[in-house]
């Protein structure tokens, strides 16, 4: 009495992804991570690549979750 509507078939298949095909987007989320870092990290004083206070402030809170001294 207790019948499944959907028919028996077996597991899909599991393909794996090479290494060259995750190479490039993990070389792209390294780099994108170290920008991230340094906009949170050191955009300020004399390395600054932007001037004024405006990328202090809006990263200021991540600064101090990160454990970076700001002031």
């Amino acid at each position: 009495m207790a019948q499944s509507a959907a028919p028996a078939t077996g597991a899909p298949a599991i393909t794996p992804i090479s290494a060259k095909a995750i190479a490039p987007w993990a070389v792209l989320v390294g780099i994108l991570a170290l920008v991230l870092l340094y906009f949170v990290g050191a955009e300020q004083g004399a390395t600054a690549l932007i001037s004024g206070e405006g990328v202090h402030e809006w990263v200021h809170d991540g600064r101090h979750l990160l454990g970076f001294p700001c002031h």
